[in-house]
């Protein structure tokens, strides 16, 4: 018998499958590439809500945990996946610069938050209010992340590659069991695929369509991460990752004319040199209405149980709720209320 099924192999999926293989459970893990926001997303992870100079909950515990937990996923597949990266935040005004120093002066953000306005001289960006820099900030190529954790799956036979059939799921008093596994827990962690699930689909997972391009400016020559309209996230060799935009009547993981015109059209506001666009891509974020993860475990079956709603910040929270799940279900730890599916009711 296993300790746990997992249902779903993006950033929530494969966060509960490290956390539980460290801690010695056996997992199988199900996935049938369905849902790709965790492949195609930047994986940037930053303390800071940049739009209004906030902080980010539990941020400092985020990232503490976030860099123990992908230094030992490096050291297990032999691969860099971690990039430390400072951001930069394009200031518009004085009131910018002004704002940043008093979210500065705030406890929880001073460590965050440098107190020098950078100057920076990138002939093809215009900035003369400067830029304030963000720290302890990085991203993790999650499209590389997945791969290679699938085929450390894969060698482990512990991953298998298709649909999940929902009906052929049975719950006893001590296990749950589906076709001829069996095992003490089952976690559901699809993202989107929420919508498809019979025990979670109660939920209010509305999902946010998010559309990325790459591009090569050979001429651009940055090193950091640029935040303005859009993020610019250097990959090197002139290549850039520039997102991203939120649609939330859009449900498809089709990239569209309007949404790669809005992302170029952007990108020509802060960026004066030539670029061409090399990919173009698309998902559904799984995002929550109150922004909130969506953790625990069903009021009925109580050996199923749910990760999800991850929303743009999968990278920093993924490792965070997954602890949490499996310190919830292994020690019965209680769920913080903020992320506890309690707060919804069926």
């Amino acid at each position: 018998m296993h300790d746990y099924i997992i249902v779903g192999a993006g950033l929530a999926g494969i966060s509960f499958a490290e956390t539980a293989i460290n801690n010695n459970k056996s997992v199988v893990v199900f996935e049938n590439e369905s849902q790709n926001s965790s492949r195609i997303a930047a994986g940037l992870y930053n303390p800071v809500i940049l739009k209004r100079f906030s902080e980010v909950a539990h941020a400092k515990e985020q990232l503490e945990l976030g860099a123990f937990f992908y230094q030992n996923m490096e050291k297990k597949v032999g691969i860099n996946l971690d990039t430390k990266l400072p951001i930069l935040r394009k200031f518009f005004s004085i009131e910018e610069q002004n704002n940043w120093f008093a979210a500065a002066d705030k406890i929880k953000l001073a460590p965050f938050l440098s107190l020098d306005i950078l100057y920076k001289n990138y002939e093809f960006i215009k900035a003369p209010f400067g830029y304030g820099v963000v720290l302890q900030t990085g991203y993790v190529a999650t499209g590389t992340l997945l791969d290679v954790y699938h085929d450390y799956l894969n060698k482990n036979h512990l991953l298998i590659r298709e649909t999940f059939d929902y009906s052929l799921l049975h719950q006893f008093d001590d296990h749950v069991s589906y076709k001829n596994i069996r095992a003490r827990h089952l976690v559901f962690a699809e993202g989107f695929g929420i919508h498809a699930n019979p025990f979670f689909n109660y939920l209010p997972l509305d999902g946010t369509k998010g559309e990325l391009i790459i591009i090569k400016a050979p001429k651009l020559n940055l090193v950091e991460i640029i935040n303005t309209s859009v993020f610019i996230l250097p990959l090197g060799n002139d290549l850039y990752k520039v997102g991203a935009t939120y649609n939330w009547k859009d449900k498809t993981n089709i990239p569209t004319p309007e949404g790669k015109s809005e992302l170029v059209d952007r990108l020509r506001e802060i960026i004066t040199c030539d670029f061409e666009v090399i990919l173009h891509e698309a998902g559904i974020r799984p995002t929550v209405r109150d922004r909130r993860p969506l953790v625990g475990t069903h009021f009925q079956n109580q050996r199923f149980h749910i990760l999800n709603g991850l929303g743009t910040r999968g990278v920093m929270i993924g490792p965070w709720v997954a602890k949490e799940l499996f310190d919830h279900i292994e020690h019965q730890i209680p769920l913080s209320k903020e992320n506890n599916i309690q707060r919804f009711k069926e």
